[in-house]
């Protein structure tokens, strides 16, 4: 059978999961993303088309789905977040949509935790003052203190919050499916909407997936009733935040800062709008790309991929028909 691969990070990271793939006797066509739907399209079709999807944020829509039927058998997302895909005509059309739940938590918890010492200390203009020379000294805050909301407390979450708590924070959240015994083992306050969680926070950090309702959370009306001098981190979806409110806030002090990992759209198209505001900072998307994480998250697509090729079941989908 043949299998398109399309995830960057699986690629460029070495580990079992290329012996597991190899070991399948597949033949692996490949291509770098995150792909829009033209290219994608190509894909699917070229010679003959593809029975698998290994596939990372590349636009995997009707369109792309329809074209690559008859022969495609299953579409395997290397990662969580799904709204990249569609999955609702994958469903309408018989497609099994694979994930890969719990394999990233850690490492997307630990990359929150970065991004917020980053921003409380000044990180990046000050290291951007030393490389140019300048020994320029930006007083920062402590996070000991300060409450930390999270919207969002799932798996990632949940880790953000057990770490924030080691750094003394207060810990206010809010999700849909409410882990009592957990909050309660781990000293979580819950409030009853997302919009509380924003109003209260010191430390604002985002988990939740997108959807077209929570598209543009973050606005302009959203930060206005904000704290003065709030954080705000973003290791879920670019989309949950209305960039052009967001910069227009750090650049007015409203906001202390922004971080992130994620971008509206990306790979990052020069010039943006976050580029020279020095209380933003944006990393390229490697919250889970640790040689820990990569390996877990490629090793369950892989194998989730796999098992539906060969007639079984997979370890995690995602809809149901």
């Amino acid at each position: 059978m043949r299998i398109l691969l399309t995830t960057t990070s699986y690629q460029d990271t070495p580990g079992k999961h290329h012996d597991l793939l190899k070991a399948s006797g597949h033949e692996v066509i490949t291509g770098r993303g995150p792909l829009p739907e033209d290219e994608m399209l190509r894909l699917v079709t070229a010679d003959g088309g593809v029975d698998g999807l290994l596939n990372g944020d590349d636009a995997i829509t009707r369109k792309v789905i329809e074209a690559a039927l008859p022969r495609l058998k299953a579409i395997s997302k290397y990662g969580i977040g799904l709204d990249s895909v569609d999955v609702q005509a994958a469903t309408d059309l018989k497609v099994p949509v694979l994930f890969t739940p719990g394999v990233n938590h850690t490492t997307v918890a630990e990359h929150c935790m970065g991004l917020m010492i980053a921003l409380s200390k000044h990180f990046y203009a000050e290291i951007t003052h030393v490389k140019n020379g300048s020994w320029k000294r930006i007083t920062g805050c402590e996070l000991a203190g300060k409450t930390l909301g999270i919207i969002g407390l799932g798996r990632i979450g949940k880790e953000v919050a057990k770490r924030a708590r080691a750094f003394d924070m207060k810990v206010i959240a809010y999700d849909i499916y409410w882990d009592e015994a957990f909050a309660k083992e781990n000293d979580i306050q819950y409030l009853c909407s997302a919009d509380e969680v924003a109003d209260q926070a010191d430390v604002l950090s985002l988990h939740m997936f997108l959807t077209e309702d929570n598209r543009g959370f973050i606005d302009a009306d959203r930060i206005s009733k904000m704290k003065d001098n709030a954080m705000i981190i973003n290791c879920a979806r670019g989309g949950l935040i209305n960039e052009a409110d967001v910069a227009e806030a750090c650049k007015s002090g409203k906001l202390m800062g922004y971080a992130a990992d994620v971008l509206e759209h990306e790979p990052i198209k020069a010039p943006h709008i976050f580029q020279a505001i020095d209380n933003i900072i944006i990393t390229p998307h490697i919250g889970s790309r640790t040689f820990e994480s990569v390996e877990r998250q490629a090793l369950m697509s892989t194998q989730n991929l796999l098992n539906v090729l060969d007639g079984k079941a997979p370890l995690a989908q995602a809809n149901k028909f």
